[in-house]
């Protein structure tokens, strides 16, 4: 969800401005993602490596992610939404992680489209933490290393129990992955587009869900038609 920086630069605004404006598309792509019958949503909401920005900037989104998840909860639970974090809980100011573990537990009966916040994530640290599992239960000898298959890895990581992603999409014309679901994307589609995240609009998603539908999907076969 890139540009809200940029955003508020462009119209002589604190970047933190940037941000509350891009919590406000948050709100419309979640409700339109649940309408349009999306199984799993994820957003990148703050990485491993954002923790290098300005302490003001990081205090803001702390305040704004804890004020976001208390208005959007019973939204969530109204529409039918499964709440679940991805990434590293240490760390977290302890009102985000309180937040977090309210959600998660209100909505854990919701069966609609689940919403995923990757909040303090990094998928490198995510890969490593799945490898030292299994290393370790090898070691203690309760798995056999020639059993470890890309299912049972995959059981590892914190996204376990969810599809992985069709789609990845990435506003602001970023072009790079920036530690995001290495190993879940690996057949995604990647869509980039220009727009701001907070002038991302309904009409701009539906036309990058429509950009994707027309891709020729193949998994690394021929298509047959």
């Amino acid at each position: 969800m890139d540009g809200n920086g940029r955003w508020a630069k462009q119209r002589g605004l604190p970047r933190i401005e940037g941000h509350r404006r891009g919590a406000e598309t948050v709100e419309r792509i979640v409700t339109d993602s649940r309408k349009l019958g999306l199984e799993a949503l994820t957003l990148y909401s703050f990485s491993t490596e954002n923790w290098k920005r300005p302490e003001e900037e990081i205090n803001f989104l702390m305040a704004l992610c804890v004020e976001h998840l208390r208005i959007q909860r019973q939204r969530l639970l109204d529409n039918d939404i499964r709440f679940r974090h991805v990434g590293m809980i240490e760390g977290l100011p302890g009102q985000v992680i309180d937040e977090i573990q309210a959600s998660t537990e209100a909505t854990r009966n919701c069966s609609g489209m689940t919403l995923c916040l990757a909040l303090n994530y990094g998928a490198r640290d995510e890969l490593l933490d799945a490898t030292r599992t299994l290393a370790r239960q090898a070691r203690d000898g309760q798995l056999d290393p020639d059993a470890i298959d890309e299912e049972l890895f995959a059981s590892k990581l914190q996204t376990h129990g969810l599809p992985d992603p069709d789609l990845l999409l990435r506003t602001a014309g970023e072009m790079r992955i920036s530690n995001f679901l290495l190993w879940q994307i690996s057949y995604a589609e990647l869509v980039v587009t220009e727009t701001l995240w907070p002038d991302f609009q309904t009409e701009d998603y539906h036309a990058v869900i429509r950009r994707y539908s027309d891709r020729d999907r193949r998994f690394g076969g021929l298509n047959q038609t």
